[in-house]
């Protein structure tokens, strides 16, 4: 593993850190108090290539490896996990998953629409009854000739009301059977598929979370992705993509409450001198400075495992852990550190306390990974070959095709 980054990679993080401060940040506050999803911030990042970022140039991405994705995902959250989001969700739970486990026709279709933001997905797993437990989901379909024809529920979906494109996922058969689960593409205006927007968030609020209904959506074979039966497997390797940029935004979201508090304890005066001269406040400044080095290293290393074509389900588990735990404390001392004014939303780190208690719970509760490791560490669980994996880089298809 190196630990230099490149000149794409320096490139790409030179990029997103000075769009986010400067066309984000200044939007953040506003969106966040008004609840608000901004459109135009999916069409920026399209204008871009972030969208597309870690796709082949041959579906009109950037080509570029998976840590520039997740270095994109960290300046994001800088600013606030709602803007990260858009990544995890449109480019490493559907992107990634569709040049992983789509067809060949499937990517020629899918893929360019997607890395060049012309149109956004969504990821439908979550339902009202099935959460970290993916076999309790209930959503089923039946076929008939050529088409699948899909019903139930899909909630806590980020970008539900504003995608073009839906990878979901249904069951043949009653029961906990991940055998009987398959995965589906739903494109917007199907007859039956509805969408809707959940409002009064804890945090998130400058995201668009909501749900989809499907009621007798009749989907044609040819959007049945994978084989039928492999649902489950290929929600999971989505979710190993997705914890990985969640991951960097975690990382990210600990950096801007290590920044804002060193800021604010050089500045804010106590019993005669600057809080920064007390050491419990140095303690909690320190450990941001922990959290934010072990938690920038642990996604490094997952990235660097998926670029050389490598399972890694363990090590995006342990990074998504580790970081999200790191960004709760760092979100929490700061909001401390900041004292009164941290209880308000003139100062960020208000903002990131709320939006770190999702982070700790979606892909993967905070427990479902504690067990995750354990099993490892036991030698009760073990990665087998998947029938497709998940490409290396540099992609084969753009080595073919020579240098960009």
């Amino acid at each position: 593993m190196n630990l230099e980054l490149s000149e794409d990679q320096r490139a790409i993080q030179r990029l997103v850190r000075e769009v986010a401060r400067e066309e984000l940040l200044p939007r953040i506050q506003a969106l966040d108090r008004e609840e608000r999803f901004d459109p135009w911030v999916v069409r920026r990042l399209g204008e871009l290539g972030l969208l597309g970022l870690c796709l082949p140039r041959r579906y009109q991405g950037g080509g570029l490896d998976y840590l520039s994705l997740a270095l994109a995902c960290e300046e994001l959250e800088y600013v606030d996990s709602s803007f990260r989001e858009i990544l995890s969700v449109h480019t490493a739970l559907v992107g990634l998953t569709l040049l992983q486990w789509a067809g060949p026709e499937q990517k020629e279709r899918f893929l360019p629409p997607l890395a060049t933001g012309q149109k956004i997905a969504a990821f439908g797993l979550t339902e009202p009854g099935a959460g970290s437990d993916v076999a309790a989901l209930e959503s089923r379909y039946r076929q008939e000739g050529e088409t699948f024809v899909l019903s139930g529920e899909k909630v806590w979906i980020s970008l539900a009301d504003v995608a073009d494109l839906f990878l979901v996922f249904a069951r043949r058969e009653p029961g906990r059977d991940p055998g009987a689960i398959s995965a589906f593409l739903l494109e917007r205006g199907m007859e039956g598929l509805e969408t809707y927007t959940l409002r009064d968030k804890l945090g998130l609020r400058a995201a668009n979370t909501g749900g989809i209904r499907m009621r007798e959506v009749r989907v044609p074979a040819a959007n049945l992705v994978g084989l039928e039966g492999e649902g489950f497997k290929i929600a999971m390797s989505a979710l190993d993509n997705g914890r990985l940029t969640v991951a960097a935004g975690a990382t990210g979201m600990i950096r801007a409450c290590l920044d804002a508090s060193v800021a604010y304890a050089r500045e804010r005066q106590a019993f005669g001198k600057p809080i920064a001269h007390h050491q419990l406040v140095q303690e909690m400044i320190a450990r941001m400075v922990d959290g934010y080095e072990t938690s920038r290293l642990l996604y490094a290393w997952a990235a660097s495992l998926k670029n050389q074509g490598r399972r890694c389900t363990r090590e995006t588990s342990l990074a998504k852990l580790h970081a999200c735990e790191a960004a709760f404390r760092a979100a929490a001392d700061a909001v401390e550190i900041h004292g009164a004014a941290g209880f308000s939303d003139a100062f960020p780190v208000g903002r990131h306390l709320r939006n770190v208690l999702g982070e700790r719970i979606y892909e993967g509760t905070r427990e479902i990974h504690l067990l995750i490791q354990a099993g490892y560490a036991l030698g009760l669980r073990e990665d087998r070959p998947l029938r497709c994996a998940l490409p290396p880089w540099p992609f084969p298809e753009d080595e073919e095709a020579g240098p960009r």
